[in-house]
């Protein structure tokens, strides 16, 4: 008789990276992927991982670390530390950003170079680091982080005052996102290596929520299902790429929101 096969969404035992898992979407992420039995490393700047793991009362398969992924030589350490002592990741997923907030007309040549130091090459080094070691063994996922914005530009009018519009530079790295991944997923697949991007759409954390209700209903109004994404419609998707149901899923850059890309 041939071995049973685990079932295609099963992430038992594996060892999965979440780098930015302790904001707003990262938290739905590792609590779904800790429910299923996986094995988690959850990293974010300073002690946020700390913070929100012994906050949300994780279990012991979690393990919060610390990574400022805008240090590259910090980020290589990382990488070569925590494979050392956990071997290589069965999975990764890069959900940091960078973002100064600041309206076009105010922004330097320095914000925008900081912000995509971060957006961009922070997320290369440690996607191509990991991804190397994948490909060394044969098998692994990455999960990278691009926006709906790395799509399409936003729409003043949802953003009326005291909103600004998404900044420029976040669209710019997100839409770099979506071509890192095309190209990682083409240089690795040949080894088994599949690299592919979400594309959150109106995902505002729970604060904003509350504070600006007008801001939440026009960015509601924008999308075809008439409302904003909730943070477990993220996660399971992250579950999904990462999981050998999507085995066949290599270059893709999978928007989850709510149609708003649609029109």
């Amino acid at each position: 008789m041939l071995p049973p096969t685990p079932p295609p969404f099963d992430l038992s035992h594996r060892d999965l990276w979440i780098i930015g898992g302790a904001g707003y979407l990262g938290r739905a992420v590792v609590t779904l992927l800790a429910s299923m039995q996986a094995r988690v490393l959850c990293a974010d700047l300073d002690d946020r991982a700390h913070r929100m793991v012994a906050d949300a009362g994780l279990p012991p398969n979690v393990t919060p670390a610390t990574l400022d992924a805008n240090d590259t030589a910090a980020v290589e350490r990382f990488v070569t530390e925590h494979c050392a002592a956990r071997g290589v990741p069965h999975g990764l997923a890069v959900m940091t950003y960078s973002s100064t907030g600041k309206r076009l007309d105010d922004l330097t040549p320095e914000d925008f170079d900081r912000a995509n130091h971060g957006n961009l090459t922070g997320t290369f080094v440690l996607a191509r680091a990991v991804s190397q070691r994948m490909a060394a063994r044969g098998s692994g996922s990455v999960v990278l982080f691009s926006s709906m914005y790395g799509t399409v530009s936003p729409d003043p009018g949802a953003y009326e005052a005291p909103m600004n519009p998404n900044p420029i530079e976040y669209g710019v790295g997100k839409a770099g996102i979506q071509q890192m991944t095309r190209y990682f997923a083409v240089h690795f697949g040949p080894r088994a290596v599949r690299c592919n991007a979400i594309s959150p759409g109106p995902f505002p954390t729970v604060a904003t929520q509350q504070a600006h209700p007008e801001f939440i209903q026009r960015l509601a109004k924008k999308v075809p299902l008439g409302r904003i994404g909730q943070s477990s419609e993220i996660a399971g998707v992250v579950a999904f790429l990462l999981s050998d149901a999507a085995s066949y899923i290599n270059g893709q850059n999978l928007a989850v929101d709510g149609g708003w890309t649609s029109w």
